[in-house]
């Protein structure tokens, strides 16, 4: 059939028509990923930068009795303070992450994995930007920590973040979604 001559209705028609709504679906994912990220990045590194001003070197801010407090730790590690003398490695693990949710949204017309894969990309880029600016140097900097429950690991936003995300991509596996929106029942 000659692009003239295509009706409205027709298997044809409906096709091309498809092809600029699914365009948009998926660049609408890709702004709601970047949104989420942004967000995520932006609370992670004001947040940071507001206890490493006001609570740096003071005794630790008690929240909900002994359950919570604000402190601030600078950990070279990763999790946990596990593998001080890697920082170098997570920092490269940190970059490549991040290239690698940047070339999958590309693919990706599913809401909930743009949100778990935003979580992903905020607290990749809030981690990386401490390993990356802040002391003893270059692609060796130390994470500012602050969040520290009692009986636990102090974190920050960028490790909720990343948790989050992580637990969101795992469920979504679960449920058989795939980031370009694909559902597979089993």
């Amino acid at each position: 059939m000659a692009e003239a001559e295509r009706i409205i209705g027709t298997p044809e028609a409906d096709d091309e028509a498809a092809v600029p709504a699914e365009r948009t679906r998926g660049r609408r994912r890709v702004l709601a990923l970047f949104t989420v990220a942004l967000v995520a990045y932006l609370l992670d590194l004001g947040s940071k930068l507001l206890v490493v001003a006001r609570l740096e070197y003071h005794e630790p801010v008690k929240i909900l009795g002994n359950a919570l407090e604000l402190t601030v730790i600078r950990n070279p590690g990763a999790a946990f303070g596990v593998g001080t003398a890697y920082t170098v490695i997570f920092t490269i693990i940190a970059a490549a992450v991040i290239v690698v949710i940047a070339r999958l949204a590309r693919k990706l017309y599913s809401l909930p994995w743009a949100i778990a894969l935003g979580l992903l990309l905020g607290g990749a880029l809030g981690n990386l930007t401490d390993r990356i600016f802040r002391s003893p140097g270059l692609f060796e900097g130390a994470v500012v920590d602050f969040i520290a429950p009692a009986h636990f690991a102090v974190f920050n936003l960028a490790d909720s973040a990343i948790t989050c995300g992580g637990i969101l991509v795992v469920l979504l596996s679960f449920r058989g979604l795939d980031p370009d929106g694909t559902l597979h029942r089993n």
